[in-house]
Parts: C-alpha cells; structure tokens; sequence
C-alpha cells in the first residue's frame, strides 16, 4: 500500500471535520515525523486505541508507510484486557486519544506512548523510506478473540490487503462506493478492510460514525441525507435499531447497502429494502483471515432484482468455495459435497491471512494446502450460489438430530413481538443436547408466549422446538455486533426459564 494513488476525502458524520486528500497526506506526514523522531523502526508493532475519527487514518497511513505493522483494539476494552492484547503483540508504541481510558494508558507508559492529538505543528517534510512499505511486510494484527484467555491475532501483510482490494474492485467496481458511510467499529475486518479502507483508497470519499451508537443508528435517515450517502455497510442488530426507530432517507443517494457479520433473515433483508428505498441490499459474507468480504449476493440475471432469501450469500468475490464433510481434516482425501448438500465452507483466496501471531500450530488447524477452514457450515445450489446454515460450533447435536440455531433464530424473528432472539444448546442427559432460547419481547405477557409457541408449531420441525425459554432484557453482543451464543447460553443457565408447559395447560 503507497499514497500514489488520490485517496477521497475524510469527514466525521457528527462532528463534520472535515479532511481534503491533501489534509490528510499533510497529517500523515506530521506522525511520520513525530514517529521518526522516537526512533521508530521498520518492523515495529504499533497498537492503537482509538478508532472511527480522522486522525486514526493519518496513524495507520503513516505506520505503514515506515514499514510499521498496526495493530487497531477495540476502545471499550477493560485495562486488564488491554494488558493481556499488548503482552501477546509486544507493541514497541502505543498510540492513544483524550477518550482512551486512564487506567490502561497507565499500563502502557513504560512502552513508547503517543497521544494523537499532541502532533506538533509540521516543520520541514520528512524524506519517506521508499523502500517501505514492503508486500510481504506484516501491515496489520487484528485481534478476533481472547482479550481474556488467550490472544488470537490475525497477521495481514500488504500483499494479502492489496489482494482484497483489487478483488473487490473487479468484483463490485467503487461507483456505489463514491460516499461511504463507516457506522462498524476501525478494529477488525469488516469495518476497516473494507468498509473504510476499500472505497477511501480508491478515492471514493469516506464518512465516519462512532461505531454502534443507538442514538446514531436512530438518525440513519437523516445522516445518510445530510452526508449525500451512497453506501453503508452494516451488520444485521444494527438494523434491528434503525427499522424501529430511524426514519428512512427522504432523499434517493443511497445506492448500496452491504449486511454482514451475523446471519441475515430473509424477513430482516425484505425490511431494509423496503426503509432504504433501495434493492441493492447485499448479503456480504467475509472472516478477518480473508481479509472480510470473500462473498455476497449477485442480482438475478432475468431482471436485474436481488431476492432476499434466508442464509443466501451468493457468489464469490476474488475466491474459490469448496464444501467438504464437516469431520474430515485432510482435504486430500475427501470428495466435494454435491449441490444442496452441507458441510464445511473452506476458502482459497491470495487475500489469505499470513497466519495468527505466533501461533503456528493453530494456524495450521486452519490453513491447510493453501484452503482456508472458515468454520461455518452451508451449502452450494444448482445455480452456484453459497448458503449459510450457520457455525459449526454453534449447532446442536439433539439426539442425532443436527438444528441449526440460526434456523430457530429466523423463525422467532418473524413474530411480530420479537425485538431480539438468540437461540443456543444446552446440555441435556437424555439428548445429549437440546434448544434452548433467550427472548427480548415487546410485550413479555403469558399470552405473548403462548402465541409464539403455537408460531413455532406452525412453522418448525418439532426436533427444533426450544425446550427451555429464558426472557431477557437483552442479548449481549461483541464489538462487532455478533452474538456469542454460547456467552448467551451460560447467563441463561444461572436464570429460571418459563415454565411453558404450565402456561399451555392454562
């Protein structure tokens, strides 16, 4: 990655500062000075706690322009987590904001400690290593999990980035990406590879949001107004928000909308085409190690339509998809699934991860003869497109009978009191496991209840049926707005779950 090439402009959707490619080459270079005057040094790691303003942009640019390697945390993180990331990655420098939490800046003050906004003003332009950045140079450390047990980082070089790119420029072009709308948080994939990084190098103009807040996603319609949006990308509780309380955009620049990250219900699709006045509402399917986007949907070829179907994702974008027997481990010595037929989704892209940070034996549990093991469980059809059914570690083995919690989930969407669903396995004597589900309800009544079971008699094979129902208040999500259902599983066995079958004797 070099800044040859024009980059768009920069601006802050609440705020409204506001940066001109030429501010932000100039900002740049200020934090590769200041970064040089530290002694900074090809190879060095460099961890940043902050993200979605523009000032996070000049840091990463300038990182990699000295040959750096950025590693973008999540800024919500409790100083013990903090800690434990920056003991894994063994950052030389961290960099930080005025909002950056006290007490994990103080755990990091014996490193090098840079606070963004203390840039002095620029004197005379430094001289740029040409020779960086190099393509095989490690560009990014995105952590995907273990803030709290053990850290899996993933390790992207230039060339794995620049491949992601190129690919989705061939596959989707960058006209609908001329005003992107960044509401996803700057500390992993989807959200910076590319939601950000993607349209803002390829000189399209970027609009940054803070990631993931409610009052945010209630003004959808008027920031996508205001700002003249012609893109978004976005994960599907953020729209679980926006269509029960955002009014939608009065005017038509809204060309595209990308959903990834979760599983999107066919229901939830309709709905976000109908609020954005658009039909062009991708399911986007990606994984960190690939770079994020690897897939999505495809209009139909007789009329140019995209018809939402439930656990669509489509056709690959710069990507060959296998599926293979879930159990198998050497993909020398199994045969494709057959169209329809589920398995396991392995991936084979130049925009591959290098491998997780210092963790070989774990990166070759999943990078094997060039193929990328992704975890999830789906299907290809007739007409070449991938489905989803969902991760394997999530389905639940019900006496030999597999139920896909997504499947569950989709169903519990549909009624119409339903604000938010998680459906888990549960340990079980007799079954081994059985369903268990956590309910936000609109109204939480025994009669609400009672319709919902009878919903799901209607509509689900009676092995999927939920045995135990837990109301919650809510379902806890990561900072990528993806639920653990098994987090969701272990608050749920400390509660009491309703006692249906008192309710249906009733």
């Amino acid at each position: 990655m070099t800044l040859a090439a024009g980059l768009g402009s920069l601006t802050e959707a609440v705020s409204h500062r506001h940066w001109s490619d030429a501010e932000t080459r100039r900002q740049t270079r200020i934090r590769i000075s200041t970064l040089q005057a530290r002694g900074f040094a090809p190879g060095d790691r460099v961890m940043l706690h902050f993200g979605n303003r523009l000032e996070f942009f000049a840091e990463l640019l300038a990182i990699w322009q000295l040959g750096g390697c950025a590693i973008p945390v999540d800024a919500r993180l409790r100083p013990v987590e903090v800690q434990n990331l920056a003991s894994a990655c063994r950052a030389r420098f961290h960099i930080v904001d005025d909002a950056t939490n006290p007490e994990s800046v103080s755990l990091v003050t014996q490193h090098g400690l840079l606070n963004t906004l203390d840039c002095p003003p620029e004197g005379n332009p430094p001289t740029l290593p040409l020779a960086y950045p190099r393509l095989d140079d490690d560009a990014l450390i995105l952590f995907t999990s273990g803030s709290t047990g053990t850290p899996k980082g993933v390790v992207h070089t230039h060339r794995s980035l620049m491949a992601r790119w190129a690919s989705l420029n061939q596959s989707l072009g960058t006209k609908a990406y001329r005003r992107t709308l960044c509401l996803l948080p700057t500390h992993f994939g989807h959200g910076l590879i590319c939601n950000c990084l993607f349209p803002l190098l390829a000189g399209c103009d970027l609009i940054i949001a803070p990631a993931f807040k409610p009052e945010i996603v209630m003004s959808l319609g008027s920031i996508i107004d205001d700002h003249q949006i012609s893109f978004i990308s976005s994960v599907p509780s953020m729209w679980n928000l926006a269509l029960k309380t955002a009014s939608p955009p009065r005017q038509q620049f809204l060309e595209r909308i990308h959903i990834g990250s979760a599983p999107l219900s066919e229901n939830l699709w309709r709905q976000v085409q109908e609020w954005s006045g658009t039909n062009a509402v991708l399911n986007a399917y990606g994984i960190t190690e690939t770079g994020s986007w690897v897939a999505g949907t495809t209009v139909d070829a007789s009329d140019g339509k995209i018809r939402p179907q439930s656990g669509l994702v489509g056709e690959p974008w710069g990507a060959v998809i296998r599926i293979l027997p879930n159990l198998d481990k050497d993909r020398g010595m199994v045969h494709e699934m057959g169209s329809g037929e589920s398995g396991m989704i392995w991936l084979q892209t130049p925009a591959v991860m290098k491998g997780y940070f210092e963790q070989p034996g774990l990166t070759d549990e999943v990078l094997q003869h060039g193929w990328f093991k992704t975890g999830d469980i789906g299907f290809i059809d007739e007409r070449g497109r991938l489905f989803l059914k969902g991760r394997e570690r999530d389905e639940i083995n019900k006496g030999g009978m597999k139920v896909y919690p997504a499947d569950v989930d989709e169903v519990a969407e549909q009624f119409q009191a339903t604000l938010d669903v998680c459906t888990f396995g549960y340990e079980d004597r007799f079954y081994g496991e059985n369903v268990g589900i956590a309910l936000v309800l609109d109204e939480p009544d025994d009669q609400t209840i009672v319709e919902l079971y009878h919903w799901f008699s209607d509509r689900l094979a009676r092995h999927k049926h939920p045995e135990r129902w837990y109301l919650v208040d809510e379902i806890p999500r990561t900072s990528r707005g993806k639920i653990n259902r098994e987090t969701v599983m272990r608050s749920c066995m400390d509660a009491t779950p309703i006692n249906l079958r008192a309710l249906l004797q009733r």
